[in-house]
């Protein structure tokens, strides 16, 4: 199962990969349940994987510097 697919939740990039797999869906609404479209589904669960890794990264530098700022930081 995948995230919501909302434009406003994802980058261009993955906005991009998503309509080219709704596009293979609409375009084989059959052939999709045999792997059709696989090649775009899984280039958007990678592009998923880069996005949830750069909140990641921003969350803890984020939370770095609310302890820097809090006072307690090691």
């Amino acid at each position: 199962m995948h995230p919501d697919l909302s434009p406003h939740l994802h980058t261009e990039e993955c906005n991009a990969i998503i309509r080219q797999l709704l596009n293979c869906h609409k375009e084989h609404p059959v052939k999709k349940f045999i792997g059709a479209c696989d090649e775009y589904n899984t280039a958007m669960n990678k592009c998923f994987k880069k996005e949830y890794h750069i909140r990641l990264q921003a969350n803890k530098e984020k939370t770095e510097a609310r302890r820097k700022r809090m006072g307690l930081a090691d």
